[in-house]
C-alpha cells in the first residue's frame, strides 16, 4: 500500500489531487509513516500551499528528523517564523537534529533581521557536537558572509579562523562575502592564500573585480585562469558593457571558443545600450540560435532609441520564425511601441494576441495596455483592462488616472484618484502630477490648490519641480497670472527654466505685457541655449510688436548655430507607419508629398481671396 500511495502522490500535479490523496491516506491509517509524510509536505509545498503542508505536520503524532527537516525546507525563501516553530516543536518532541536540520534552518535566514537568530542556532550547532562538521560550518559562514553590516561579517571571519577543516567552499564564502562588500585587498590575500582553487573560486574573483570597476586586475586574474567557462567569460564581457567598452567586450566576445546564446544577447544588448542598433542588428543576425531574451534585447533595443517601427517590424519576424514564443517583457516592449506611434491598430491586435494566448494580467503588462489605449485615445478600453485587472499597483492607478486626463476626463480622473484613496495603495508624488495635471486640463484651479495643499499637509509629500510646474501652467492657463507670479516666487525651490516659460506661455495667450519682459529675462538666464525657449521668447516678443528684440534672439540663435528640433508626426496605412517632419528631405515619397501640400496651399489662398 505504501508503494502504491506514493505512486500516487508522484502523480499529483494540483492541490486538490494532493487532498484527495491524504484522504486515502488518512483511511489507511498511514498519516504518520515516515515515508509518505516527508513526501506529502514537500508536495504540499511545491504546489504553493506551505500553510496546507504546515497543517499537516501539525497534526502529525511523531514526526521523525527526516519529516521535521523536510518542513523547514518548505520554509526556504519564504519565512524563518515558521522554520523556527518547526524547530522549537523538535525540542519539545525531543527529535535530535540532524546537519541538515541545520543546514535548512540557516538558509531561511536571509537578511540582517535574522541575526540574532542565526546567533541563538549557532550556539545549538556547537552545543550539539555539529561545530566540527565542514557542511554545517559552511552554511553557518555562508549565513553570516550574507547578513548586513560589517558585525555580521565578523562573524563570519570568526568562525572561518575557527574552522577546525576548510573546503574549497568556505574559502569561497569568504571571497564572496569580502568581494560583496568591496574588501578587495582582504579576499586577493585569501585568493593568494587558498591551498586548492576550483573553477567557481576563480569565477567569483574575476566577478568581484568587475563589480568593484577595477577591469586591469580582473583581466589579470581572468589571463592566468587555468580554465575559464562561460560565467568566467560573459563576467568579463558583461562588465565591459556596462562600462560602455564594447570594444573590449568584442575582442573578448571573438576570442571565445564556444559562445553561448547568453554572450550573443549581452552583446546585442551592449550595443542597443550605445545607440549603435546597426551593430546590434548584424550581431542579431549572426546568431545561430535566438531565445526569448535575444528577441526581447532587439525588440527593446529599438523601443529604447525611440525606433518604434522596426521594433514592430522584429516582432513581426518573431512571429513568422515561430520558434520563441513572446513572453510579458516581449508584449510590454511592442506595446510601448504601438504606444509611441499611436498606433491603435496595432495595439488592440497585440491585445487580442495576449488574450489569444492566455497571458496572465501581471501588473506591467496591465499597465502598458492602459497607457497604449489612453494615450491612443481609445478610453473605454483602457478603462475595461484596469477593471479587469486583480492586481493594481500604484503606477496602475496613476495610469489610468493620467490617461483619463489627457483625454479630457478630467472630473472622471479626479473620482478615480479619490476611490484609490479610499481603498486602493496610499498616493505617492508622481500620481499627484497627474491630479493636478487633470485639474489643469479641466482648468479646476480650485481642485488644484485644493489637492496641491492635500499632498503637503495629509500626505506629508514635499513637491517637487514638477508639482510646483503643473500649479503654474493651472493658475497661468486661469489667467491669474499674478497669483501665479507670487506662487513662483513663494516656491520652497529655485524656479526652473521650464517653470518661467510656462508663465510666459501664459502672457503670451492673456496678453500680459508687463510680465513678458522680467519673465524673458529669466528664461534666458537659465537656458540661454535651448532653442525651444528662445523660439517662445522670439515669437512672444514678435507677438507684442518688440521687433528689436526678436532680431536680437534671432541673430544669437543664428550665431550659436542653435535649430528648433522639428516637429514629428505619423501616420498608419495598413501595416506600414509613415513618420513625417518640418520640412521633411528624406522621405522616399516626398517630392508627391510636396507636390499634394502645393496643390493645398493654393486652394487655401484661392478660397481666402474670394472671402
Amino acid at each position: 500500500m505504501h508503494q502504491k500511495l506514493l505512486k500516487i502522490l508522484h502523480n499529483c500535479n494540483s492541490l486538490k489531487q494532493l487532498k484527495q490523496t491524504h484522504l486515502h491516506i488518512f483511511i489507511h491509517g498511514l498519516q504518520d509513516s515516515t515515508f509518505l509524510l516527508p513526501k506529502l509536505l514537500t508536495l504540499s509545498s511545491h504546489l504553493g500551499s506551505p500553510h496546507y503542508a504546515h497543517s499537516i505536520f501539525q497534526y502529525s503524532r511523531c514526526p521523525n528528523v527526516v519529516a521535521c527537516n523536510t518542513m523547514i525546507q518548505c520554509f526556504i525563501g519564504k519565512t524563518r517564523v515558521g522554520a523556527l516553530q518547526v524547530y522549537d516543536q523538535m525540542k519539545a518532541l525531543k527529535v535530535s537534529p540532524n546537519s541538515y536540520t541545520f543546514t535548512f534552518l540557516l538558509s531561511c535566514f536571509e537578511s540582517s533581521e535574522a541575526l540574532e537568530d542565526g546567533r541563538v542556532v549557532h550556539g545549538d550547532i556547537v552545543k550539539l557536537g555539529f561545530g566540527s562538521s565542514v557542511f554545517v560550518q559552511n552554511t553557518l559562514l555562508d549565513f553570516y558572509a550574507k547578513c548586513a553590516g560589517g558585525f555580521g561579517f565578523d562573524s563570519a571571519r570568526k568562525v572561518f579562523d575557527e574552522m577546525p577543516e576548510r573546503d574549497v567552499v568556505s574559502w569561497n564564502s569568504m571571497i564572496a562575502g569580502y568581494m560583496s562588500r568591496g574588501g578587495i585587498e582582504p579576499a586577493m590575500r585569501l585568493f593568494n592564500s587558498m591551498p586548492e582553487k576550483n573553477i567557481v573560486t576563480w569565477n567569483s574573483v574575476v566577478s568581484g573585480l568587475c563589480k568593484a570597476g577595477n577591469m586591469e586586475l580582473a583581466r589579470l586574474v581572468f589571463e592566468k585562469m587555468p580554465e575559464r567557462n562561460d560565467v568566467s567569460w560573459n563576467a568579463l564581457i558583461t562588465a565591459y558593457i556596462r562600462l560602455g567598452d564594447m570594444s573590449s567586450a568584442w575582442f573578448l566576445f571573438e576570442q571565445m571558443p564556444e559562445k553561448t546564446v547568453v554572450s550573443w544577447t549581452a552583446m546585442v544588448s551592449g550595443y542597443n545600450i550605445i545607440g549603435d542598433l546597426e551593430s546590434a542588428r548584424n550581431v542579431f543576425s549572426l546568431m545561430p540560435v535566438k531565445n526569448v531574451v535575444s528577441w526581447n534585447a532587439m525588440i527593446a533595443g529599438y523601443v529604447h532609441n525611440h525606433m518604434f517601427d522596426q521594433a514592430l517590424s522584429v516582432f513581426r519576424k518573431m512571429l513568422i520564425d515561430g520558434k520563441c514564443r513572446p513572453d510579458q517583457s516581449t508584449m510590454i516592449s511592442v506595446l510601448s511601441a504601438c504606444t509611441h506611434l499611436g498606433s491603435l491598430e496595432h495595439g488592440k491586435w497585440n491585445e487580442s494576441y495576449i488574450n489569444r494566448n492566455k497571458f496572465d494580467m501581471s501588473a506591467p503588462l496591465g499597465n502598458a495596455l492602459i497607457d497604449m489605449f489612453a494615450k491612443c485615445g481609445d478610453v473605454e478600453n483602457a478603462k475595461a483592462v484596469f477593471d479587469k485587472m486583480d492586481n493594481r499597483c500604484i503606477i496602475t492607478w496613476t495610469t489610468m488616472v493620467s490617461g483619463l486626463a489627457v483625454n479630457g476626463w478630467c472630473r472622471e480622473a479626479l473620482a478615480l484618484f479619490e476611490t484609490m484613496c479610499l481603498r486602493g495603495p496610499k498616493p505617492d508624488d508622481v500620481i499627484f502630477i497627474a491630479v493636478l495635471s487633470a485639474c489643469t486640463h479641466g482648468g479646476l484651479v480650485d481642485e488644484g490648490k485644493q489637492f496641491f495643499y492635500q499632498m503637503e499637509h495629509e500626505f506629508d509629500i514635499k513637491p517637487r519641480i514638477e508639482h510646483y510646474g503643473c500649479m503654474v501652467d493651472l493658475l497661468g492657463r486661469a489667467g491669474k497670472l499674478e497669483e501665479a507670479l507670487r506662487f513662483v516666487e513663494n516656491m520652497h525651490l529655485e524656479p526652473n527654466a521650464v517653470i518661467w516659460a510656462t508663465l510666459l506661455g501664459s502672457c503670451k495667450i492673456h496678453g500680459s505685457g508687463d510680465l513678458v519682459e522680467s519673465v524673458t529675462r529669466r528664461i534666458i538666464e537659465k537656458k540661454p541655449e535651448n532653442p525651444s525657449y528662445l523660439t517662445l521668447v522670439s515669437n512672444l516678443s514678435a507677438s507684442v510688436g518688440q521687433w528689436k528684440d526678436v532680431l536680437t534672439y534671432r541673430q544669437v540663435m543664428r550665431q550659436q548655430g542653435i535649430e528648433k528640433v522639428p516637429g514629428c508626426s505619423s501616420i498608419q496605412m495598413g501595416n506600414k507607419i509613415d513618420e513625417f517632419l518640418a520640412h521633411d528631405t528624406r522621405h522616399d515619397k516626398r517630392k508627391e508629398i510636396y507636390g499634394v501640400l502645393n496643390c493645398l496651399n493654393e486652394q487655401v489662398a484661392s478660397v481666402s481671396d474670394g472671402l
